[in-house]
């Protein structure tokens, strides 16, 4: 096979699986698939990381992650953990 054909298939899945992090996430449906608010929110994330805090929000968000892939976490199950830090004042 080609040089080129493996490295657009490479980048072809590499993409797909960014995508489906962002689904995995639940941003799809929090902003009923509104491309543009997807758009804006990523760079708001690419702003903080060109800041001053980029050192700690790429360690706060590694391990949330991480933990979240350890754990084979959903969106349902987020949304229960997070309400219950809320109630318990926590979050």
């Amino acid at each position: 096979m080609r040089d080129w054909v493996v490295k657009r298939r490479e980048r072809t899945r590499h993409l797909i699986e960014l995508g489906g992090l962002v689904v995995k996430a639940g941003l799809v449906n929090l902003v009923d698939d509104d491309r543009a608010t997807l758009y804006g929110a990523f760079l708001v994330a690419a702003d903080k990381l060109r800041g001053e805090d980029r050192d700690h929000a790429l360690t706060l968000w590694k391990r949330k992650g991480k933990r979240a892939f350890e754990a084979g976490d959903t969106i349902k199950d987020r949304r229960l953990v997070d309400h219950d830090r809320l109630e318990s004042g926590q979050g």
